[in-house]
């Protein structure tokens, strides 16, 4: 489904409403200062809530963000391995404190 969407999201197999919200994540990303009320008006015509197209704006930041920060310090991204690695840990226990991490006062 992933490599679906990435390809060409107007054909993915998903709902009309996450077509519309990546729609959205690409305005967003391409002409932010263009982004009105029309734009999150047809987002809540479809399903959306404040709070999913608030969390979409702010990952979109964060991603961008990330990626800048990135590629102005130079830092290197992780073997994919690594990326394999993480994602096990993640879909096992998700966002957890590890056992490497020192217990709470």
């Amino acid at each position: 489904m992933v490599k679906a969407v990435l390809e060409d999201v107007g054909s993915a197999p998903i709902s009309d409403a996450e077509k519309a919200l990546f729609a959205f994540v690409d305005r967003l990303n391409l002409q932010s200062a263009q982004v009105r009320q029309e734009d999150i008006d047809a987002l809540k015509a479809v399903g959306w809530t404040d709070e999913a197209i608030y969390d979409a704006i702010s990952v979109c930041a964060l991603f961008n963000f990330y990626n800048r920060w990135i590629d102005g310090t130079g830092v290197q991204g992780m073997p994919a391995e690594m990326y394999h690695r993480n994602a096990q840990r993640l879909a096992q226990g998700g966002y957890v404190d590890s056992p490497l991490t020192p217990p709470k006062k």
